[in-house]
């Protein structure tokens, strides 16, 4: 606990920090329910991952998720 004691109270100090992980937990509850339903994910599952945690911080942000993934999709790949 010594060794990181910076960082296991770090809500108390910075309000913007939660004190739980429950957005987290609610982040990741649907990837875990479309692995169930398809009973494992054959390819993509980068893809959708990457794409599901995008739409959650545009979300989460009260951006406009078409917005932006139109802007993603329009700018050159690098």
């Amino acid at each position: 606990m010594l060794k990181h004691r910076d960082s296991l109270l770090v809500f108390l100090y910075d309000l913007e920090v939660p004190p739980d992980n429950n957005a987290s937990e609610r982040a990741i509850r649907n990837v875990k329910v479309k692995q169930k339903v398809s009973g494992q994910f054959k390819t993509g599952q980068n893809a959708f991952c990457t794409l599901r945690s995008v739409i959650d911080t545009l979300k989460n942000r009260n951006l406009n998720v078409f917005d932006y993934l139109a802007q993603i999709m329009a700018s050159p790949a690098t």
